[in-house]
């Protein structure tokens, strides 16, 4: 009777052991390829992003990739979808992913470049995509600029009329994905910043040196200075070049031939502005 039970829990056990398979985790390409305009699975999976360690809100991986030698004169942080129904921004920055790993411009700086394509994947990844993270805050009103608790609260509740859409949260870099990009600012430390958003169609700048007039179809037009906003803090109030990007439209990319010269024309702004002005010394 002995031999007989161990015999059917042996068996019981192989049963399970069959029939069960192991959890593997999803992939960056997993979640996004589906989602984003403009993105075949190669374009993703060349792109080689790599978990950075951050969660969102929901604990979705913060995504990065960096293209360059670490030692490089000029390091360019580039970010794309902190509004999570900004869908053509991961996109764009996902191609350029691709053109700085193939394309070597003839630019008197080497150039460490370090991309996380989406800064919101919980608004990214809702059904439909939202503006605001998970938790409702617009990322780009939460950074620490000076004297956030008062002109933050004023600018939402008199310009927004409390617009949901641009909370911008219950205290300064409150949430984990702002916080992530926080910190890439102290410990990158980057020369350049360049934020991909959608869809007014113009190129607005924050900081020292002279914008870039114009980017493939986008010419320059500064838009203003929010509390709370990247632009604000890392531009304004940090010194740190923000060129911010509105592509045309929300869901769908720029052709590849703009996208790439667009491309052409931010390197050669940095080499024209950023080295000759002594950004990498400041």
């Amino acid at each position: 009777m002995k031999n007989k039970l161990l015999c059917a829990l042996a068996l019981l056990g192989l049963g399970l052991g069959a029939s069960a398979e192991p959890m593997v985790a999803p992939t960056a390409c997993d979640r996004f390829v589906h989602k984003l305009p403009n993105m075949g699975k190669p374009l993703c999976q060349q792109a080689e992003l790599v978990d950075s360690g951050a969660r969102s809100v929901q604990g979705t991986p913060l995504y990065m990739r960096d293209v360059g030698e670490d030692n490089a004169r000029l390091r360019v942080l580039v970010i794309g979808a902190i509004h999570g129904d900004e869908l053509s921004s991961a996109s764009v920055a996902m191609h350029w992913i691709r053109l700085a790993a193939d394309e070597k411009l003839d630019l008197p700086q080497t150039v460490h470049w370090r991309f996380v394509p989406v800064l919101n994947p919980d608004g990214l990844l809702a059904q439909p995509p939202k503006r605001t993270n998970a938790r409702g805050v617009d990322l780009n009103r939460n950074f620490p600029t000076p004297n956030w608790e008062r002109d933050s609260a004023i600018y939402w509740q008199k310009r927004t009329g409390k617009d949901p859409r641009r909370w911008p949260g219950p205290k300064p870099i409150s949430e984990p994905e702002s916080r992530f990009l926080h910190d890439q600012m102290q410990s990158y430390k980057p020369h350049l910043i360049v934020s991909i958003h959608a869809p007014y169609g113009v190129l607005d700048f924050d900081g020292p040196s002279v914008p870039p007039s114009r980017l493939g179809r986008l010419y320059l037009d500064q838009v203003g200075i929010f509390p709370g906003s990247l632009g604000n803090y890392g531009g304004v109030h940090k010194g740190v070049p923000v060129v911010t990007i509105e592509l045309p439209n929300s869901m769908r990319t720029p052709l590849d031939s703009e996208m790439r010269q667009m491309w052409i024309d931010l390197q050669r702004w940095m080499s024209a502005r950023l080295s000759s002005e002594g950004a990498v010394a400041r």
